[in-house]
């Protein structure tokens, strides 16, 4: 009786985390009747992993002094049992909850990249989350089902109290089963498991049908690298199709490449900058009308602006390991920057010969291990961690324009030609934590909740965020123009990932629905007495951009991986491949957004434009099934790279 009435009790906390999740993050486009089927199958899973609390009370209790009802002292400790189980279970909830807030996707074993960074983990969550009442809910929420799994025992006793019911252990036995049969979730050989979440046609269903704790420890297995060289190997004929190898029998990505015609002889510095969390969409260039980027619009008028560039993956450390090595972190529930395997990269910045070196970040590189996949470039100077006299603004360090116009003094100084990686870190939570007290010329902008929800924002700090982003980039370029070193050297601006939210005001409704916004970001290469002004429309990659600085450098240089120079008049077939930690993959063309979940086989084929989706159905279908082949073909060949390109 008590196990019944516990069981009970736990399913309607998980139901009610289920509810909260569902009321919070529901798409608009998705009705309460729709995730019915979500909440059946949620069930199985959340009686799963009740019977797995459960079943201790029940096996224990087949020896009678070790029965909750034996004593007052074992009521004692099954109770503080339950309590902690329960303290747990909340610990995910919360954990689960914030990971939709933050990425929109549930909790997976992902999380564990942070607690890696636990130090400035748990200071970015102290700067933006009430943690001190959000303990002490969690703890006054614990106490109170202990309560009631007390209360719970006690009304059994009151129940059964001299009715002289004798001790038979057949029904333990039969209670067992029916936990067992809870536990193994199906009727079927296999048991329930996170493969079967995804059988729904949308992500939102997936998600909110599993629970934090399957999806977490489902997944802690996949953290460990995987590939298959076979299949790589397999996969290479279409690679090589797609980069134009000269040699298409010969498994390599090894390619010498000299000089472009038109490469640069006048040996221009190169400042590469990794913007944090610049959105496309919620930029100026995008023409999101609450113009939060003017500056950045401004300036990508006078260079050579790509308007569909993807990171092909969410993540900080992620886009700096895809810029440095040229392959896409396909790994999909570690940083491959914490892997051992992968973090030791082939990089082209070791073929600017002569050229200083030099990366700047305002706070810890430990973070992400960024240090790690930094040690891959020789004689690299790092301008990291505590600055004498210039105070941290949060946890990610000091502010973005002071950051900027340190490198600025390092650049003005330097007689010989230098490659400079700025890693910005400002736009990021804790949003109400980035813009410095002491500044004084930026001002801060009031927009309406419900312009900024219909324009991609979550909060209007964020919003002041991203503004004062461009503020920042405005700063420090109006400092080097002041410079002799300005006028020649080539600026680059990418975003390092986007963010996920409401597209819907300025791109169709796929970069909503299908979280394209996650990596969609911006790429400038500005150098404006170098490079005549370009706005261009096809697709390309984060993983590009080493191979076009080495293009318009005067010097040869080897590629070992996939990234291409985006302006070799030769280049053809524009694609983006991304893909996330909900195990979609994806390939993003000129026309379609292609993806699979790689646990449920399922594919999908979006039109990006008005073109495409006129279209033939025969058509769509032989897009389709080319793009299917050549993703299949990406995602080996990405895997067998991550361990396979090591610096000698």
């Amino acid at each position: 009786m008590w196990v019944a009435n516990l069981l009970v009790i736990f399913l309607l906390i998980f139901t009610l985390f289920r509810v909260a999740t569902c009321i919070a993050f529901k798409p608009k486009n998705i009705s309460l009747a729709d995730v019915i089927p979500s909440f059946l199958m949620g069930i199985r899973y959340d009686l799963r992993w009740i019977s797995f609390v459960l079943l201790p009370i029940i096996l224990f209790s087949m020896l009678p002094q070790l029965s909750p009802f034996f004593s007052s002292k074992n009521k004692k400790w099954w109770t503080w049992y339950l309590a902690i189980v329960t303290f747990i279970m909340f610990v995910f909830f919360a954990a689960g909850f914030g990971s939709f807030s933050y990425n929109k996707t549930p909790l997976d074993a992902g999380a564990m990249n942070f607690t890696e960074d636990f130090k400035i983990s748990w200071r970015m969550m102290k700067q933006t989350y009430p943690l001190f009442w959000m303990l002490l809910g969690l703890v006054v929420a614990v106490l109170f089902f202990r309560w009631m799994y007390r209360r719970s025992h006690w009304q059994v006793i009151t129940k059964t109290e001299g009715l002289g019911i004798p001790y038979r252990r057949k029904y333990f036995c039969i209670g067992a089963i029916v936990l067992f049969v809870f536990a193994w979730g199906n009727f079927s050989w296999s048991p329930l498991s996170r493969n079967d979440s995804f059988k729904f046609d949308n992500r939102f269903k997936s998600y909110l049908a599993i629970n934090p704790l399957q999806n977490f420890f489902s997944t802690l297995k996949l953290r460990n690298p995987q590939f298959n060289e076979k299949a790589a190997k397999a996969a290479f004929p279409i690679m090589a199709e797609w980069m134009q190898l000269p040699d298409k029998n010969t498994f390599s990505f090894r390619r010498e490449i000299g000089p472009r015609s038109n490469a640069f002889e006048s040996r221009p510095n190169i400042v590469l900058v990794q913007c944090e969390s610049y959105s496309m969409y919620k930029s100026s260039m995008s023409g999101n009308v609450l113009n939060a980027t003017p500056y950045f619009d401004s300036i990508s008028r006078n260079g050579i602006f790509f308007e569909r560039c993807f990171a092909p993956h969410f993540s900080t450390a992620r886009a700096l390991f895809a810029i440095l090595s040229g392959i896409p972190d396909a790994q999909l529930f570690k940083f491959s920057s914490r892997n051992p395997e992968a973090v030791n990269q082939n990089t082209i910045v070791d073929y600017f010969t002569d050229y200083e070196k030099h990366y700047f970040l305002g706070g810890d590189p430990e973070f992400g291990n960024f240090e790690g996949l930094l040690n891959n470039i020789e004689g690299l100077q790092k301008h990291t961690g505590k600055r004498k006299g210039i105070p941290d603004v949060n946890v990610w360090g000091i502010g973005d324009k002071d950051l900027y116009l340190e490198a600025n003094e390092v650049f003005r100084k330097k007689d010989k030609p230098f490659f400079a990686y700025i890693q910005t870190s400002g736009n990021h939570r804790p949003y109400n934590q980035t813009i410095p007290a002491n500044e004084t010329d930026f001002e801060k902008k009031f927009v309406s909740e419900e312009q900024l929800n219909k324009y991609g924002f979550e909060s209007l700090d964020e919003y002041n965020c991203f503004r004062y982003s461009d503020y920042c980039i405005q700063q420090f370029l109006k400092a080097a123009q002041q410079e002799a070193y300005f006028n020649n050297t080539i600026f680059i601006f990418v975003g390092d990932h986007g963010l996920a939210g409401n597209a819907e005001a300025v791109y169709p409704q796929v970069w909503t629905d299908q979280r394209l916004t996650d990596e969609h970001v911006p790429l400038l290469f500005y150098a404006p007495g170098l490079l005549n002004p370009q706005r261009r429309s096809e697709v390309v990659s984060q993983i590009d951009i080493l191979p076009t600085i080495a293009g318009m450098l005067h010097q040869s240089y080897v590629n070992s991986t996939l990234g291409r120079d985006l302006l070799d008049p030769d280049k053809k077939n524009n694609y983006a491949f991304v893909t996330n930690t909900a195990d979609m993959i994806g390939m993003v063309s000129d026309d379609f957004y292609f993806s699979r979940n790689i646990n449920s086989g399922e594919e999908s084929l979006s039109p990006l434009n008005i073109n495409a989706s006129m279209l033939s159905k025969q058509q769509k279908d032989s897009a389709k099934k080319k793009l299917s082949q050549f993703t299949t073909a990406y995602f080996e060949t990405a895997k067998y790279l991550l361990v396979n390109n090591a610096k000698n």
